[in-house]
């Protein structure tokens, strides 16, 4: 089996060890690994793939010296960073998959989800950017639906778990439950309280996180001007997010027909049995790949609609392993 070189950028954080953890779940056919991290993370060694591996200090410098040698790099480490550090790592000679924000909107940047819409990373030329995770989760249980009656308008409504705010918005969530007031990142207490505040607040009102699930769920579904509407808050669970989605339809649909579309769909796992108590939340759906959706019914204050309720590991399905994911299709891989 052919191997590939690979560099994780962003390596010592919450998301960079998942990427580590997905390659050695899935055998990705890793040949060299090399880790960057931060100044500050730099000379620690991690266990990766059977061996210990030294972080590299991210600077030019040392990406230019692998010139040629890795073909391609996971990046987690912010915007910022993307920006900087993405195009040295296509000069030397890597494709680039980054999870920041940085790349989404950019005209010539497939943003990838490899259920929705694989083919679209024919048309990278270096870079391939990896969605926000709560839109992720929404557009592989929204894909068939489209395909099957096509969607008009979509209303998202998120619940979304601390760990997608980092190793500091976990330690607020920690501290608030043994009674400790200490704020690493939130601006208030996350323990027992809900915040309708992800990212920062744009001049429409609309917080920067709704209007990534706006705009993204447009580019990945090839849906310009499809009607979509957000609300996105932060909740006292540690991981898995939870998304309540109303969706209009053009062509009418019965309960049947989007239960055997869901059912059906690649990515998705169907859980639904209102008799049982039976449906997705966070817990369960917490360290798993699935995309779950449940809690279907229609919606009878529209002409053909329904909601759902779709929960996913947002430390996986929405980051890493959809990064993953897209290593795989490069690689001629199966999802």
């Amino acid at each position: 089996m052919e191997k590939y070189n690979i560099a994780i950028v962003g390596a010592t954080g919450v998301v960079g060890r998942k990427f580590v953890e997905v390659l050695e779940r899935r055998d990705f056919p890793v040949g060299e690994c090399y880790l960057f991290a931060s100044k500050r993370s730099a000379g620690n060694v991690l266990n990766c793939f059977g061996r210990d591996i030294e972080v590299t200090e991210l600077t030019e410098q040392n990406v230019m010296a692998l010139e040629g040698k890795v073909q391609y790099a996971l990046f987690s480490a912010g915007g910022a960073v993307s920006e900087k550090f993405a195009p040295v790592f296509v000069r030397a000679g890597a494709t680039v998959i980054d999870n920041s924000a940085q790349w989404r909107q950019h005209p010539d940047v497939p943003l990838v989800v490899p259920e929705v819409n694989p083919d679209d990373v024919k048309w990278a030329s270096g870079i391939i950017a990896n969605p926000n995770c709560s839109t992720i989760q929404a557009v592989v249980a929204l894909k068939p639906l489209d395909d099957a009656f096509k969607i008009e308008r979509v209303v998202y409504s998120t619940y979304q778990a601390v760990s997608g705010a980092g190793i500091r918005g976990i330690r607020d969530l920690e501290n608030g439950l043994k009674g400790d007031p200490t704020l690493e990142k939130f601006p208030y207490p996350i323990a027992g309280n809900i915040l309708p505040h992800i990212d920062i607040f744009l001049e429409d009102g609309y917080t920067k996180e709704e209007w990534k699930m706006i705009v993204e769920t447009r580019k990945i579904l090839h849906r310009p001007d499809l009607k979509v509407t957000a609300t996105t808050a932060r909740v006292p669970v540690f991981n898995a997010h939870s998304e309540s989605i109303n969706v209009e339809f053009v062509q009418k649909c019965t309960l049947e027909d989007v239960k055997k579309v869901l059912s059906e769909a690649k990515g998705v796992t169907l859980v639904d049995d209102p008799s049982r108590a039976l449906y997705p939340m966070p817990i369960t759906a917490s360290g798993k790949d699935e995309v779950f959706v449940g809690r279907v019914r229609l919606d009878d204050s529209v002409k053909s609609g329904i909601n759902m309720w779709v929960v996913a590991d947002n430390l996986l399905k929405g980051a890493a392993l959809n990064a993953v994911q897209i290593l795989e299709l490069l690689t001629g891989g199966e999802i």
